[in-house]
């Protein structure tokens, strides 16, 4: 990656709010429902392709791709917790609208709000197509946004709400991948929503399309306990009627939770049978009988391609500090999923056909052990003060701590914050990719791969920060993979910059930590120390407007070799540190930093 490119999830800019003008030069048309807008028709049935013609020159989205992924007429879809409706319109009929400064008839409170697009070029793919819009508010008020919708055919697919097979042409349907995305931009918290001015039109050359718009909720009354980024999409068994049992170790408590199911970078529906939640007591083994878990009133669920799913509330006790087994049966045929790879921590598996055993008390059918978290991304408790998110690499993902320990900085920090009284005693939310960078995408962000390292930081920062359970706070700790690949310092802090800017459109404080030194991995030469160097030197200048600074070097560096951590606290390899330098990295957080 050459630089940093505000796209898809990447493009919120801070709302400025401004008195409402009495007096403007076009008044605003009476706002209407989205769906009376529409001027466009994106989706054609296969048989029939011209009855769409999304970009101007005949070619359209495929009805029956989007059947495939689940995107039917009228279905809800949860996108970075924004509750998004897919168009109810018939395959041949208009379904989204062309932005030209038209009153969108749109009310509520929310902390942000989501729009589902894309852009068109007549000329063939093109690139980002952009817009300022304007958020009308009850007592008089307004704020602008910006809006940035990639291309449907040629954008980035690492951020990509869905990626569909196929374009329906004119001249026959072409293997080809259509994008649709959902771009999130922030609003005024507290203040009710009563309309929105969609951008004007971008010109002749380009189209920037909304199919569909919603105020995200914010989620006062939950805490975010645990989670996991999904870090690719990787082909399984096939997997046939099992169930999994996922080992997960909470941070925060409360009398009640909730849980996220994720289908990030997939292209089909999963289907889920029967969920259940329970305290670990050894192995595979439940303390008590398994707490069944319910969605929307239902046992079960199907999670759309790119979408995710809240289960119910349950009145499950989570305590503090403890180990959790969330069992999810898989009933059809599973042949891949998406997952957080590296989990440090054993997880199971039953047999093929064995079943439903997520209400099973003991180990018996767990036959298989995992060592990834497949579907699962975030594990919620009732109250509580909100959560802190710590985004970063292998090293936030405990990578050489002790395995099935629970020592990684982050949980070590949650610690510290259960035991003291000086600050709130926040949920610490892990989303350390192993093998992740801040500017450079491993996974390519559709199909199948064996690469599971994530999609960059600034890719990935909607899904992984800004729609977190409650975030608050957002420690990033990232960068030495991007100085070991060649990316120049420059970079690295212009991704940094960026981050943290979008995290204060949306109200959240940015802590930003220096670099661990690698002196002694094979790839951490001279000339990626100096990389390391300069963005040091940034963090520690603060030269990105950072709310606050974390120097992790300093906390384990040995000072004879600054380039290379002290033997106390190297796990071995010279990159990742053992459960002492983790337990160095949380004891040098100044907690009060957080707040």
């Amino acid at each position: 990656m050459t630089g940093i490119v505000a796209t898809g999830a990447a493009c919120a800019v801070a709302a400025a709010t401004t008195p409402a003008l009495a007096d403007t030069a076009r008044a605003p048309r009476e706002p209407l429902p989205l769906e009376r807008l529409f001027d466009n028709t994106a989706i054609s049935d296969n048989a029939r392709p011209g009855t769409a013609d999304f970009d101007g020159a005949g070619n359209s989205f495929s009805a029956q791709d989007l059947r495939t992924a689940g995107w039917t007429p009228g279905r809800a879809l949860t996108v970075d917790t924004a509750r998004l409706r897919w168009p109810a319109s018939a395959a041949g009929r208009p379904d989204n609208v062309r932005a030209a400064g038209q009153s969108l008839k749109l009310s509520g409170r929310g902390d942000a709000l989501t729009f589902l697009v894309a852009s068109s070029a007549k000329a063939g793919p093109g690139g980002d197509t952009t817009g300022t819009g304007t958020v009308r508010y009850r007592d008089g008020s307004s704020s602008t946004y910006t809006l940035t919708a990639p291309d449907w055919r040629g954008g980035p697919l690492t951020t990509k709400a869905v990626g569909l097979p196929h374009v329906n042409a004119p001249g026959g349907q072409r293997t080809e991948t259509a994008r649709l995305y959902a771009v999130t931009v922030p609003v005024e918290r507290g203040r009710e929503v009563t309309s929105v001015v969609l951008p004007k039109d971008p010109g002749p050359a380009a189209d920037l399309h909304i199919f569909s718009a919603a105020l995200r909720t914010p989620t006062n009354g939950w805490t975010g306990s645990w989670a996991a980024s999904t870090s690719g999409y990787i082909a399984v068994g096939p997997w046939t009627d099992r169930t999994l049992r996922l080992i997960v170790h909470s941070s925060a408590g409360g009398s009640r939770t909730r849980i996220r199911l994720e289908n990030t970078f997939a292209s089909t529906p999963v289907r889920i049978g029967h969920v259940s939640v329970a305290v670990q007591g050894s192995g595979a083994a439940a303390t008590g009988r398994p707490r069944a878990v319910t969605f929307g009133g239902r046992a079960g669920a199907e999670v759309p391609a790119g979408a995710h799913q809240f289960s119910d509330p349950v009145g499950f006790r989570v305590p503090p500090g403890t180990n959790l087994l969330v069992s999810i049966h898989l009933p059809g045929t599973v042949r891949a999923v998406p997952v957080h790879s590296y989990s440090n921590q054993v997880s199971y598996l039953s047999g093929d056909g064995s079943g439903d055993r997520t209400g099973d008390r003991g180990a018996d059918a767990y036959g298989q052990k995992l060592s990834g978290w497949p579907l699962l991304t975030g594990v919620d408790v009732a109250g509580g003060p909100g959560s802190v998110v710590a985004f970063g690499d292998s090293i936030t993902d405990g990578g050489n701590s002790t395995a099935d320990a629970n020592r990684r900085w982050p949980d070590q920090l949650a610690r510290r914050l259960r035991e003291q009284r000086e600050v709130p005693r926040f949920g610490m939310l892990n989303h350390g990719i192993s093998g992740n960078r801040v500017v450079g995408d491993r996974y390519p962000g559709n199909g199948t791969s064996t690469i599971s390292s994530g999609v960059s930081a600034v890719h990935r920062l909607e899904r992984d920060v800004l729609s977190q359970t409650a975030a608050r706070t957002v420690i990033v700790f990232e960068g030495v993979n991007d100085i070991r690949a060649g990316t120049s310092a420059d970079q690295v802090i212009a991704g940094l910059r960026s981050i943290a800017q979008r995290a204060h459109a949306r109200g959240m404080r940015v802590v930003v930590s220096t670099i661990a030194p690698c002196g002694g991995f094979h790839d951490c030469t001279p000339a990626a120390e100096a990389r390391r160097t300069a963005i040091n030197t940034h963090v520690r200048s603060n030269g990105g407007g950072y709310d606050a600074v974390l120097d992790f070097d300093a906390a384990i560096r040995d000072p004879r070799q600054p380039d290379r951590m002290l033997a106390a606290y190297d796990s071995g390899d010279h990159l990742h540190p053992n459960d002492a330098g983790m337990k160095a990295f949380a004891d040098s957080v100044d907690l009060r930093l957080l707040v």
